[in-house]
């Protein structure tokens, strides 16, 4: 189980360690301690918290990258099978689901709960607008 420190929890949701701590004590984040008695909240009911709230998480990475289509989100729910995985994170509104190997999923420890990037670099991308647009 992935288990987030509150100024961690904060810094995904964009808000102070106070806002985090009123929705544990309102029940709203499920909480314990860790080995060092620290307060951290449950990853998956983060990863809940933020697929119902629709918030945003702030990139944790100090890399600069030549892509500029950047998804920073939490897990929500991976399906693997012995060689390929769905990987599916919630980024603020926008729901973003990536297909990678098993293998890939295991090294980067992606599981429920975990903040992740989605880092999307493609020389095509399709446009739609709504039926009867001119």
């Amino acid at each position: 189980m992935a288990q987030v420190r509150i100024l961690d929890a904060a810094d995904f949701l964009g808000v102070s360690t106070d806002t985090v701590r009123r929705l544990v004590t309102a029940g709203r984040l499920p909480a314990d301690k860790d080995a060092s008695g620290r307060t951290v909240v449950d990853g998956r009911a983060l990863a809940e918290y933020v697929r119902a709230e629709g918030r945003s998480v702030t990139d944790p990475t100090a890399v600069r990258r030549s892509a500029r289509n950047r998804f920073v989100g939490i897990v929500t729910e991976v399906i693997s099978d012995r060689v390929m995985s769905q990987v599916e994170l919630q980024c603020g509104p926008h729901r973003v689901v990536s297909l990678v190997s098993t293998e890939s999923v295991r090294e980067l420890g992606l599981e429920p709960g975990v903040v992740a990037v989605a880092v999307v670099k493609a020389t095509n991308v399709a446009l739609e607008t709504p039926g009867g647009a001119p």
